[in-house]
């Protein structure tokens, strides 16, 4: 199958899965990940490339994978299978080609008289002033989660410091904590967005948590550093230099103060933790998240719970990871054409599972509801009849729990498995005398 067929096949099932089982698609998360591959060097194709590996391994060839899912449900929309040496910018490049024919399908689907305005959510890797003229140029809003180092997320969170600026939310956001705010920026001022600072604890634990283990290592270094000053085994530029490699990650040279003096050839080191401005740093930046938007007259509860949407994209690459419930590997394909159809059969495979999810509307993971849909099963058994031919068989039905009844009427799984007609009776037989 070429591209373009796959292509036309993923916006049917798009319309069809939106049609039937009513999905609000007014907002889309978009994520990108990738998977590892056994294939050799010397194995000719475009898609298998080593890159940017999410499993950290820098030996094998990856194929990434980018998806577009509903709000309602995470189910996939859209997919762009591309080669993984590529950029997550260029994937949702790519993927606005497709963007307008899955917004026409969506709007049949869902039977509108006239096109809705969606809105495309993405994390910090996708920041592009370019992607977001282009989406807006072709009908869609923007809402994404700035890098912190960018210079609208720093006045953001320079605003968002201030006395009585972070309030609760209402509602089921009743925990958290934002600040909003409204500025315009870029090259020509040509981006006029609203900025929501979000204060999360959890977020907030995690890295106060990656600092604490960062700084022991970093303890460990600077300690092996004055060592080889004392010795004068080494000098100033190279000391300088295993300095800033050893405070570059997990916010240390914000609070890390290293002093170096001396001369070339005999350097002198002092280094002393900052509590004050560790404790800042903890006030003012850990645990905040600045997203962007151009849907100003969201309100800040929609805005919020809007981008915590596009972790339901990171739950399906988590099924379809090693493990998963819908795993993509392990793959023996070779060419590429046969891993682009291996990739459709894989996304397939998390929509089935998302749908599934919403046709029996539980609340349980959906490796639990694997499970207990795997448990749905009958036992053949082969009887005689003491004459010549073919042995009789009868079908066994198997006693179901009331989770796997319902799931027997919601996809009529009788049908193919008539026996299970018998277990559908819940009321205790009565008996006689």
């Amino acid at each position: 199958m070429t591209e373009r067929e796959l292509e036309v096949a993923q916006v049917s099932l798009a319309r069809a899965a939106v049609a039937r089982f009513k999905l609000s698609t007014d907002v889309l998360a978009f994520d990108t990940t990738n998977f590892d591959t056994h294939i050799a060097t010397t194995t000719p194709g475009e898609l298998a490339r080593r890159g940017h590996a999410k499993s950290k391994r820098s030996d094998l060839r990856v194929v990434g994978l980018g998806v577009l899912v509903s709000e309602t449900g995470h189910v996939p929309l859209l997919y762009r299978t591309y080669a993984g040496n590529g950029s997550d910018q260029g994937v949702l490049q790519s993927c606005l080609d497709g963007l307008s024919e899955l917004h026409d399908a969506l709007d049949q689907g869902e039977g509108r008289k006239r096109p809705a305005q969606r809105t495309v959510v993405r994390d910090g890797g996708f920041w592009s002033p370019q992607l977001e003229l282009e989406l807006d140029f072709i009908g869609y809003y923007s809402l994404i989660s700035l890098p912190l180092g960018h210079k609208a997320a720093t006045a953001a969170l320079a605003f968002a410091a201030g006395r009585g600026a972070m309030k609760k939310l209402s509602g089921n956001l009743g925990d958290v904590r934002a600040a909003r705010t409204r500025i315009v920026f870029g090259d020509d001022d040509d981006l006029d967005r609203t900025l929501v600072i979000v204060e999360s604890k959890e977020l907030l634990e995690g890295q106060k948590r990656g600092i604490a283990v960062a700084l022991q290592k970093a303890t460990a270094e600077m300690e092996r550093l004055k060592r080889l000053v004392a010795a004068g085994r080494i000098r100033s530029a190279s000391l300088q230099l295993r300095v800033n490699k050893t405070l570059r990650r997990e916010h240390l040279s914000r609070f890390v103060v290293v002093e170096i003096g001396g001369t070339d050839k005999a350097p002198t080191l002092r280094w002393h933790v900052d509590a004050e401005r560790r404790r800042t740093l903890e006030q003012t930046r850990l645990g905040r998240r600045v997203l962007c938007t151009d849907q100003h007259s969201w309100s800040t509860e929609r805005i919020v719970h809007a981008f915590r949407g596009q972790w339901g994209v990171e739950e399906l690459f988590r099924r379809a990871k090693k493990g998963g419930v819908a795993p993509w590997g392990p793959s023996f394909q070779r060419a590429d054409g046969s891993l682009r159809l291996h990739t459709f059969a894989t996304v397939i495979g998390l929509m089935l599972v998302s749908l599934a999810r919403i046709a029996l509307g539980t609340e349980a993971s959906a490796r639990a509801m694997m499970a207990t849909l795997a448990g749905i099963s009958a036992t053949l058994v082969r009887t005689t009849t003491g004459g010549r031919g073919r042995w009789p068989t009868v079908m066994l039905p198997p006693e179901l729990t009331a989770k796997q009844r319902r799931a027997v009427r919601v996809f009529e799984l009788a049908r193919w498995m008539p026996s299970l007609s018998s277990c559908m009776n819940t009321r205790p037989l009565r008996l006689a005398g």
